[in-house]
C-alpha cells in the first residue's frame, strides 16, 4: 500500500529524516512512536503528501501503486482527496459548520453528488454513535464527539489510507480508548490502512505493528 524508500527532510542545517524506508500493507495498522523530535510528524506529513521530501535521486514515494513524484501539486491534490484521509490531534473542525456539514467537506471538494455525499455521511457518523449530533456544531459537542466527527470526514471519501498525528492526544483516557478501539473496528470494516504517530503506548501495542522513530531514521 505504501513504499517509501531514502526519504530526506531538512529544514535550513536542521535534518529531521536522514533516509527512511518504510513499507506498509494492505489493510495493517501501524504506530509510530519515538522522543519528540524524532521526525515522528514530518514523516507522516510526507506520507501523507502534505510536504515533499528533499530531492534524491534514490527516493521513492509508491502509495496504492501510484508514484507521487511524477504528480503535479494539482494531480496530487485530486489523488490526495481520492485516497488519503487524515486524522489530526486537535480536531480541526470548521466551527461555523455542523458535524454533518464538516464531515461533507472532503466529499463537496471531490465535486460528488451532494444528496449521495450527505446519505454516505449521515451513515458514518450513525456509525459513529453521532445519529443526534448531525446539526451540531464543534462547540456543542464533546471532546470525543468532536474528534469522532473528524474521524468520519477522514472516511468519507472511503480513502485507502488514513493518517493520523497524535489523534488521542487531546482526549480523556476513557474517550481516548473508545477511540483507539474505533480504529480497529473501522480497519476490519472497511480494510483501510491506518498510519498512526502516537505517544500513547496503550494505542501504540495494539498497533500490528509499531515502528520506533531515533533521530530521523526507523530504529531496526
Amino acid at each position: 500500500m505504501i513504499k517509501a524508500k531514502a526519504i530526506y527532510k531538512s529544514y535550513g542545517d536542521l535534518q529531521v529524516l536522514r533516509g527512511v524506508d518504510i513499507d506498509i500493507q494492505e489493510s495493517e495498522v501501524i504506530s509510530i512512536v519515538g522522543a519528540s523530535g524524532a521526525g515522528k510528524t514530518t514523516l507522516l506529513q510526507i506520507l501523507g503528501t502534505l510536504d515533499k521530501p528533499d530531492y534524491n535521486s534514490d527516493t521513492e514515494l509508491i502509495i496504492n501503486g501510484q508514484s507521487i513524484k511524477s504528480l503535479n501539486d494539482k494531480a496530487l491534490a485530486k489523488f490526495r482527496n481520492q485516497h488519503i484521509g487524515f486524522i489530526f490531534q486537535f480536531h480541526q473542525l470548521l466551527p461555523e459548520f455542523t458535524a454533518l456539514e464538516n464531515v461533507c467537506i472532503p466529499s463537496f471538494i471531490g465535486k460528488h453528488d451532494r444528496s449521495k455525499t450527505e446519505n454516505r455521511a449521515k451513515e458514518l457518523l450513525d456509525y459513529l454513535g453521532l445519529s443526534e449530533r448531525f446539526d451540531h456544531k464543534p462547540n456543542s459537542l464533546s471532546g470525543g464527539e468532536q474528534q469522532r466527527v473528524a474521524v468520519a470526514r477522514a472516511l468519507i471519501n472511503n480513502p485507502n489510507i488514513i493518517f493520523a498525528d497524535e489523534p488521542s492526544g487531546n482526549l480523556d483516557s476513557e474517550s481516548a480508548e473508545q477511540l483507539h478501539k474505533l480504529f480497529f473496528d473501522l480497519r476490519d470494516r472497511f480494510n483501510q490502512t491506518f498510519v498512526i504517530v502516537t505517544h500513547n503506548q496503550d494505542l501504540a501495542n495494539m498497533a500490528d505493528r509499531k515502528l520506533n522513530m531515533i533521530d530521523g531514521l526507523i530504529s531496526k
